[in-house]
């Protein structure tokens, strides 16, 4: 199942690389959602739906503990996004918005919040693990580049006319979604290690000690 998640991840990488290079846009100023438009934009789909699939087998490995259910919720609201805005296209450049572009807008940006927030709460939690440092790191780094890409629409909003050959809105949205998907992995890592540790076996010789201990204990309470 775990292997099922990474592997679905690596598969949503794949295709979200080959779209890049099959249509050939300029990265820098264009930014994803308008892939959908070129011929091969059906890998953006593919590239997405995988990436639904990456989240709910960890958001499922970290349901299992009661504490961690919250960061799971966020886990999987991370997914469903992502399916969100694979399914409701984006609208081309000097179009008014439609429904299908504010679902597309509104579910990426809960995507991009809840991401980092979950990262931030397990590294918090498993400040031991060995993977918290960099979890903590991604997740402050997304949060951070987040905000450089919803100023442009900030600026919008205020009247200011800004298209996006003006900024390199591809390089901030492409960095966030790197650093999410990176954290995504790291939390399936985390998770892992969590749950392995938590249901490891004792070796025959350790239960041996373990009963010996015990048994050395009960000795010494009836003497």
């Amino acid at each position: 199942m775990v292997t099922g998640g990474y592997a679905a991840i690596g598969a949503g990488a794949v295709a979200m690389l080959g779209l890049h290079l099959l249509t050939g846009l300029d990265p820098v100023h264009t930014v994803i959602s308008e892939y959908a438009f070129e011929p091969d934009g059906w890998l953006l789909l593919v590239s997405l739906t995988c990436f639904t699939a990456g989240a709910t087998v960890f958001g499922g490995l970290l349901a299992r503990r009661a504490e961690d259910r919250g960061a799971a919720a966020l886990v999987g609201v991370w997914g469903l996004c992502m399916l969100l805005i694979g399914a409701f296209p984006t609208d081309r450049p000097g179009i008014p918005l439609s429904m299908s572009g504010g679902i597309h807008r509104y579910a990426a940006f809960v995507a991009l919040l809840t991401m980092p927030v979950a990262g931030l709460i397990l590294a918090r939690r498993y400040a031991t693990s060995p993977y918290a440092r960099a979890v903590r790191s991604l997740s402050m780094a997304s949060l951070g580049v987040l905000v450089l890409v919803v100023v442009p629409y900030v600026v919008r909003m205020l009247g200011i006319d800004l298209t996006n050959d003006d900024i390199p809105a591809g390089v901030t949205q492409r960095l966030v979604v790197f650093f999410e998907v990176a954290v995504l992995i790291l939390l399936g890592l985390m998770a892992q290690a969590r749950s392995g540790y938590a249901r490891r076996p004792l070796s025959p010789a350790a239960g041996a000690r373990s009963c010996g201990d015990r048994s050395r204990m009960a000795g010494s309470v009836v003497r």
